[in-house]
């Protein structure tokens, strides 16, 4: 048996992922729990106090247990299993490797990474009206389409319907070139491009030809009734009070919402609020609806947008006393 300061993987090629590129995972764990990591083939050291010692063994297991399924480990894999060990969801981290989404065109299997996105998707699949609020990086828009996408292929829904408010963030739409369809379509794009990952550019094509799935501003819903559908309103604090309210009253029998946005990211014109906090604030707790709220330990982009959102988040908690 291995002494109190050393642990041990499977083999040297789960070790070389364990640890990865230059030993940065390691270096991960260390910079978080101000302990020592050195591997020697497949063996780590542990060097620390006892108490950080500990936890670092605990967060060493839950990446061998990713590895052992065949997943990769990446930057913003290390930080999902830290923040799972200092906050005690180490179950919740483990049951991630089952709770598999769909899989995309492409073979990859879509799951949550973060035990903040497995109660995400939790709430998708048990309410038809959700708000994932938080900020880039997180997954909102994804994991939704996911699981928009999974509903149509088990036959749940008739249709997709993806929406967002054409909202300017600093360029004027009315200087674009084209008409309006072309005008609006750079709004649309990051609903294209999660819709390609899903399903594939062809097959993309062919829904829509086929009216299963439409991608329209927020203004082509006023006056309709979804019915049968999964709909997803991204980036809506974008949106003003009223737009929300139209939106809302939309939803016909038989239909899932998926609301999204950052409410750090608004884009209206100085005076005008976002219908989005709006909403989370009136309708958080009500049957059948659910309020998400993603952090920065749940940003699973290059781990530097971590870093990034959590510098404005410092910076916004400073100044707020002075705007008081």
């Amino acid at each position: 048996m291995p002494g109190p300061d050393r642990w041990v993987i499977a083999d040297n090629r789960a070790a070389r992922d364990l640890v990865g590129k230059n030993e940065t995972h390691l270096k991960q764990i260390e910079q978080a729990l101000s302990v020592r990591l050195t591997a020697r083939g497949n063996v780590v050291g542990i060097q620390g106090d006892e108490a950080p010692a500990e936890r670092a063994r605990r967060v060493l297991d839950l990446l061998a247990a990713w590895i052992e399924t065949g997943v990769e480990v990446r930057p913003e894999t290390v930080d999902a299993a830290l923040s799972a060990v200092t906050e005690g969801h180490e179950e919740e981290f483990r049951r991630l490797l089952d709770d598999g989404v769909l899989t995309t065109f492409r073979g990859r299997t879509v799951r949550p990474e973060t035990v903040g996105q497995a109660r995400y998707l939790r709430a998708m699949r048990t309410n038809p009206l959700v708000f994932g609020i938080g900020p880039a990086g997180t997954g909102k828009t994804f994991l939704a389409m996911a699981i928009a996408v999974a509903a149509l292929k088990a036959k749940d829904v008739d249709r997709l319907v993806l929406t967002r408010p054409a909202v300017e963030a600093g360029e004027k739409l009315g200087f674009l070139p084209g008409d309006l369809e072309d005008k609006v379509d750079p709004y649309l794009r990051p609903l294209y491009d999660a819709l390609f990952e899903m399903l594939g550019l062809e097959a993309v094509a062919r829904y829509r030809d086929r009216g299963i799935i439409e991608v329209a501003p927020l203004a082509y819903m006023r006056g309709r009734t979804l019915s049968n559908s999964f709909v997803i309103l991204d980036e809506a604090q974008n949106t003003t009070h009223e737009q929300m309210k139209m939106f809302l009253t939309r939803i016909g029998r038989g239909t899932r919402v998926v609301v999204t946005g950052d409410i750090t990211q608004v884009d209206l014109p100085p005076g005008v609020s976002s219908g989005l906090l709006r909403a989370a604030e009136l309708l958080d707790g009500l049957p059948e609806i659910a309020v998400v709220r993603l952090g920065r330990r749940d940003v699973v982009r290059h781990p530097l947008v971590q870093t990034i959102v959590a510098a404005y988040e410092a910076a916004e908690e400073n100044a707020a006393p002075h705007e008081a």
